[in-house]
C-alpha cells in the first residue's frame, strides 16, 4: 500500500459521522445496510450520509451494491486490513517487542472459532 492510500482511508475515517457509519458498517458485516438504514440509525439526514459514504467509498473503506431501488453498502474488511498492516509494518518495522503488544491486545475481540477436534484434546489432555 501507498502512503497516499492510507491517508486517504484514515483522512476519511477522521470525522465522526464517517467514523460512526464504518463502525456500524463493521458491525452488521456481512450483510451490510442500505444507506437510508445507515442515515436512520445515525440520525443523520440522507443527502449528508451520502456525501459521508462517498468519501468513505473512494477512500476504498466501504463497497456499495445496487438492488432493485436500494444501495446497500458494505464495510470492506480486506482494505481495513491492509492499513492497518501498512501502519504496524512502517511504524514498528518488523521489531516483535513494540508490535506484540498491540497484537496481544487485538487477538481477544479477533479470536477464530475454537476447531472442535481442538476442544476434545484439551479436554482428554486436563484429565
Amino acid at each position: 500500500m501507498e502512503s497516499e492510500n492510507a491517508i486517504l482511508a484514515l483522512a476519511a475515517l477522521a470525522q465522526s459521522t464517517r467514523l460512526d457509519v464504518f463502525r456500524l458498517l463493521v458491525k452488521h458485516e456481512p450483510e451490510g445496510l442500505a444507506a437510508g438504514d445507515i442515515a436512520r440509525a445515525l440520525a443523520v439526514p440522507q443527502n449528508t450520509m451520502s456525501s459521508h459514504l462517498s468519501v468513505l467509498s473512494r477512500a476504498g473503506l466501504v463497497t456499495a451494491q445496487r438492488f432493485s431501488r436500494s444501495i446497500v453498502y458494505r464495510a470492506d474488511l480486506a482494505r481495513l486490513r491492509t492499513v492497518m498492516l501498512f501502519m504496524l509494518r512502517d511504524c514498528c518495522d518488523g521489531r516483535p517487542e513494540i508490535c506484540a503488544p498491540l497484537i496481544e491486545s487485538l487477538t481477544p475481540c479477533c479470536q477464530p472459532p475454537e476447531h472442535p477436534s481442538t476442544r476434545k484434546k484439551r479436554a482428554h489432555a486436563k484429565l
